[in-house]
């Protein structure tokens, strides 16, 4: 028992011990009963909700079969609790996808975070509660010297398909060809570990997306991969990423105020914190903080 308790004690700067961390584990947010009451009935009456998600978007979205971890999977279970619902998740092949079913009903809302545009506002709401920014990941090394748009001309880029990054390359692969360059060639996957694996494996080089997964993706990537490109706009304005209801939902502005009182009681900053997405938090929640994307 002595052993044990000083191997608590040498660890407590690090990590808390035994039954303290069960404590914590188990400790549950009282539900706001004022917010339960604003949810449109049929969520009420189900007691439940759905977010969809497209795969795997590190360190928000990391799926695993039908389990999702990361810091939407803890940022929903949070809000479940507030809310006085469970929110459950399911996973659909791209954002087209993740938007036709968030309209059609078949998903109350998508948690995301997902890019923010006024193009996109005119047939959603946007529940914004992250800042990000768009930049590539790269071998090491950086052999390509790709460290703007316009140092992209003639290679190979991989985007998201359908995502803001995707329209972005397209804009300044024409771009490319009008300034006498050699045009990109754009490769559209699916998910953000595809896109990944593209670059690693060199049939990428660079993969044009949101600063925060891709860290992530270079912490994983056993000093194969790095960042460029970073402390620039790279074709964006101000970017806003958040969930997605459809538009003129009730839903929208029950959200932000859910996640207002995270951010109030100290759960969002603890959470953000965990995933290393610190630099990426939002002082309040906003309703269509958008901009526009490059024409």
């Amino acid at each position: 028992m002595l052993h044990k308790n000083l191997a608590c004690l040498a660890l407590a700067s690090v990590m808390i011990c035994g039954s303290a961390l069960a404590q914590e584990n188990a400790t549950k947010l009282p539900v706001n009963d004022e917010l339960h009451a604003k949810l449109p009935e049929n969520i009420r009456s189900a007691g439940k909700m759905i977010s969809v998600n497209n795969g795997s978007f590190p360190p928000y979205e990391i799926v695993t079969g039908t389990e999702m971890t990361g810091a939407s999977a803890d940022l929903t279970d949070a809000l479940g609790q507030i809310l006085g619902v469970k929110i459950e998740h399911a996973t659909v092949g791209g954002l087209p996808a993740l938007l036709a079913g968030v309209n059609s009903g078949r998903y109350q809302f998508a948690f995301g975070p997902v890019g923010d545009f006024k193009s996109r506002e005119e047939a959603n709401d946007f529940v914004d509660w992250v800042q990000e920014f768009v930049v590539f990941a790269v071998q090491k090394g950086n052999p390509k010297a790709i460290t703007s748009l316009d140092s992209a001309c003639g290679q190979r880029i991989a985007v998201m398909a359908g995502g803001s990054a995707e329209k972005v390359i397209k804009v300044q692969a024409e771009k490319c060809k009008t300034d006498g360059k050699e045009a990109i060639e754009v490769q559209s996957f699916t998910d953000q570990p595809s896109s990944i694996l593209a670059v690693r494996s060199k049939r990428s080089d660079a993969f044009f997306s949101s600063q925060a997964p891709l860290t992530y993706f270079v912490t994983q990537a056993n000093g194969q991969l790095e960042l460029t490109g970073v402390g620039q706009k790279n074709g964006f304005e101000n970017l806003y990423q958040g969930a997605v209801v459809p538009k003129g939902s009730p839903l929208g502005p029950v959200l932000r105020d859910a996640i207002k009182v995270l951010m109030d009681n100290g759960t969002y900053a603890a959470i953000m914190k965990k995933w290393g997405l610190e630099n990426n938090m939002l002082k309040e929640p906003g309703i269509n903080l958008g901009g526009s994307l490059p024409k």
